[in-house]
């Protein structure tokens, strides 16, 4: 199934068994980059948004290198992110979150289908 935003992708797995699994990648994947992030495993969707959105909007504008060092551990495709439309910070960041959001979730479907 192909979404279109992180809202659209959050709602669909909100009740999703993979949800929690999603979070704790999420957070792990933040600490990797030694990034903090107020994320805890039942956080609902919509909070999950918005809390990724104003970490990388923050990332984007004072701490260019940690956001690019976090897209390179969350392994976002280069050519992917190339393709982001530059319009304004905000519209920015919340593209780099929806990608940042299917990434994660591929990698937890990919673990859950191989282990």
């Amino acid at each position: 199934m192909e979404f279109s935003d992180s809202t659209s992708l959050l709602n669909s797995k909100a009740n999703h068994p993979l949800y929690d699994k999603l979070v704790t990648q999420i957070i792990k994947d933040f600490a990797l980059a030694n990034i903090d992030i107020d994320l805890y495993p039942k956080i609902e969707p919509s909070d999950l948004k918005t809390i990724l959105h104003e970490k990388i909007y923050y990332l984007i504008l004072e701490k260019f290198t940690e956001y690019l060092n976090l897209l390179y551990v969350i392994d976002v495709p280069e050519k992917v992110f190339k393709s982001i439309k530059v319009t304004d910070v905000v519209e920015v960041a919340d593209q780099v979150t929806f990608l940042v959001l299917k990434r994660e979730l591929q990698k937890v479907q990919l673990k859950a289908k191989y282990s």
